[in-house]
């Protein structure tokens, strides 16, 4: 009953998507607000509806309803409540509807607002927002069906469907096949929803973005309106592109928190494009230009997204982040190649329209460093989006699948990411339309001494790697910029108004928070590069096999392998556990207790690691397999990770940053209005 409930709320969800776009197409046409008005309230019915096609999938998942084929392939007896919860997300069914439902809530949010200056906007946004979901809630009905349920005929062949079979009866498992090991961690509650609220949240500005090009707006509005959420979309992508780090550094096993796997590079693409286009629209704002290219990043960003979807849940690409593959792919791609030409054709039709107001007149100016910052950021995406092709297309061409390794995107990354570092020093301190060698060497002189004092106490105490060098020279001359950005604009104010430094700098970055707010997401990045330049640059690692009692050595780190004890758990796993003690330089710094678990259900073995960390580095041990115990020796991989832990430091700030940036302001005046009141009344600052 309870399945049938959730299916009836997904059939109904999806005829209110195709009643919602008939009547909006409808009432344009015939110039009737009232059928527009009557497909606002259609979309924001399909929330509560996905509400509760979802709470039926939870409902089957805690209460092991293992006659609904979902449940016994995502679920177990052996798994605890928070991830039979979860398990929503943790399968392709599940997911899917998790991913309509995040973007109903979106989409219905959006309509929520005040139209009354954008009143021909709305028809098209609801449009395009209806249009995205039904073709994700069609996916769920016609292909990817969480409430199949498994029925056995009368030769006792089991069965899959949603309307029971002639002469069958319910077939209900003893139990479930559970979750994939890897997914078994409290990772699994937060990084999924982090990605798709990241993933549905870029819907948005790309409706508005439409909607814009289809009624011919020539102004920014459309940025305007968007901007917050934007900031939002990019604050979750952020967010699960950096917990997801974390996820893999603790559970994958290798040593680090980045692989380059397809998957990650999936999530990364969009992430890349939204970066640019928030760099990219200050310039429409402030100067009218680059409307062109901004609706090719946000047409970008919205069919990445679609693509990383795609990439994921068809199973094309070998990932641990994968699902099996699955019917959907030709629909997706079929979907991809469709919003992409019709978008672009739009864009086409509409390209005098989108006429820049002005022309750049210095290479130095912040608009032109803001390009160049873009046409880096696109060359990343190009180097990413190719590693990621690339085994299709020689799958394609020559019949074997060829895998593009890690190496592959280092190396021709690396000269970009310098390229975007040096970018960050140098465009805080241009002005806008004209700037000058002159100027801009007055300004920058100082942090650049500062940062080439910093280099060369780093090189002083060893370091002799001129790439490690030039990466951290480039760190702290973004991170000397943005710190003498605060106190010059903190010391103005506190000269103009009287007020102390600290007061002054929190009022200031309070008035600017989306200027202040980025300067803070800059300095997140200058801690996570000096992490990823650390770990990237001087990770150690050794593998031995050793016995009770004796040692291994890495660098200057020694273990003492202690003991090693296998015992089952209650929840289905055979664990493991060594117990080593770590001396550094001889001196004795703790234990450390890494182990195999093995999920019998799964089949399945999962590596954790035992970690020492500071923020100089993380000492990582890895069990890597053992002899019985009567000759007890165990093999034992090790890296020293220097820096690792800036690169978690760094993400919180970067998050904090964003947060700042997307404040709601507390002045609700537009922009352009609040400078016309600071010049009449003579404020500079």
């Amino acid at each position: 009953m309870l399945a049938n409930f959730g299916y009836g709320a997904l059939l109904i969800t999806f005829l209110l998507c195709l009643y919602g776009i008939g009547v909006s197409i409808y009432g344009l046409k015939k110039s009737r607000p009232e059928w527009v008005e009557s497909a606002r309230y259609a979309m924001l019915l399909t929330f509560p509806l996905l509400t509760l096609s979802a709470l039926a999938i939870i409902t089957l998942l805690v209460t092991r309803a293992y006659e609904v084929e979902y449940v016994s392939s995502v679920t177990s007896d052996s798994m605890p409540l928070y991830l039979r919860v979860t398990a929503l997300w943790g399968g392709q069914a599940g997911s899917l509807v998790f991913w309509s439902w995040l973007m109903a809530a979106f989409a219905s949010a959006v309509t929520l607002r005040k139209w009354d200056r954008d009143r021909e906007l709305l028809p098209w946004v609801v449009i395009i927002n209806l249009v995205t979901l039904a073709f994700f809630v069609s996916l769920v009905i016609f292909v990817e069906n969480p409430f199949v349920r498994l029925w056995q005929l009368p030769n006792g062949d089991v069965v899959s469907a949603v309307l029971q079979p002639a002469n069958s009866t319910l077939f209900t498992p003893e139990d479930g096949r559970g979750l994939n090991p890897l997914l078994r961690h409290p990772g699994m509650i937060v990084h999924p929803p982090l990605l798709y609220l990241g993933f549905v949240s870029f819907v948005v500005p790309y409706a508005f973005a439409m909607a814009a090009l289809i009624t011919k707006r020539r102004d920014d509005r459309w940025i305007r309106i968007s901007r917050r959420w934007t900031l939002v979309a990019w604050l979750f992508l952020s967010l699960g592109l950096i917990v997801g780090g974390r996820w893999a550094y603790d559970v994958l096993g290798w040593g680090g928190y980045w692989g380059w796997d397809p998957v990650e590079i999936a999530a990364f693409m969009p992430w890349l494009t939204g970066t640019a286009f928030l760099h990219s629209v200050m310039i429409q704002e402030k100067r009218g230009m680059l409307k062109r290219w901004n609706m090719v990043l946000i047409i970008l960003t919205y069919d990445l997204v679609i693509f990383g979807t795609f990439l994921t849940r068809t199973g094309v690409l070998s990932s641990v982040h994968a699902f099996a593959q699955s019917a959907i792919g030709p629909l997706f791609f079929g979907f991809i190649i469709l919003t992409f030409v019709a978008s672009l054709a739009l864009l086409a039709n509409r390209w005098d329209v989108l006429k820049s107001e002005n022309q750049m007149t210095s290479m130095l100016s912040r608009e032109s460093l803001f390009l160049v910052n873009n046409l880096v950021f696109m060359g990343i995406l190009a180097v990413c989006f190719w590693g990621v092709i690339f085994p299709l297309v020689s799958e394609l061409v020559t019949g074997q699948k060829v895998t593009v390794g890690p190496p592959f995107y280092e190396r021709a990354t690396a000269p970009l990411w310098a390229a975007l570092l040096l970018l960050m020093g140098v465009a805080p301190l241009s002005a806008w339309r004209h700037t000058t060698t002159k100027t801009l060497g007055r300004a920058i002189w100082k942090p650049t001494v500062a940062a080439f004092v910093v280099v060369g106490l780093i090189a002083l105490s060893g370091v002799r790697h001129w790439a490690a060098l030039l990466g951290f020279l480039l760190a702290t001359l973004v991170g000397f910029v943005t710190l003498y950005e605060f106190w010059r604009g903190a010391a103005a104010r506190s000269r103009a108004r009287g007020e102390s430094l600290p007061l002054a700098l929190w009022r200031l970055a309070g008035r600017n928070r989306r200027r202040y707010g980025g300067y803070v997401i800059h300095l997140g990045v200058v801690l996570m590069a000096i992490g990823i330049i650390g770990i990237e640059m001087f990770q150690m690692e050794t593998q031995g096999t050793i016995a009770i009692g004796e040692q291994l050595s890495l660098g200057e780190y020694t273990i003492t392998y202690d003991s090693l004890a296998e015992f089952d758990t209650p929840d289905g796993r055979n664990v493991a556990r060594a117990v080593l003690s770590v001396y550094r330089n001889g001196e004795y710094v703790g234990e450390l207790y890494p182990r195999r678990d093995f999920f019998y259900e799964a089949q399945q073995p999962m590596t954790i690691p035992g970690v020492r960390s500071s923020w100089e580095d993380d000492f990582y041990v890895l069990l890597i397999g053992w002899q019985p115990i009567s000759t007890q020796n165990a093999t034992f991989k090790i890296y020293r990770n220097p820096l690792v832990n800036w690169v978690w430091l760094g993400g919180v700030i970067f998050i904090l940053g964003t947060l700042v940036a997307a404040w709601p302001e507390r002045d609700p005046e537009p922009v352009h209005v609040r400078s016309r009141k600071r010049v009449a009344a003579g404020v500079k600052i």
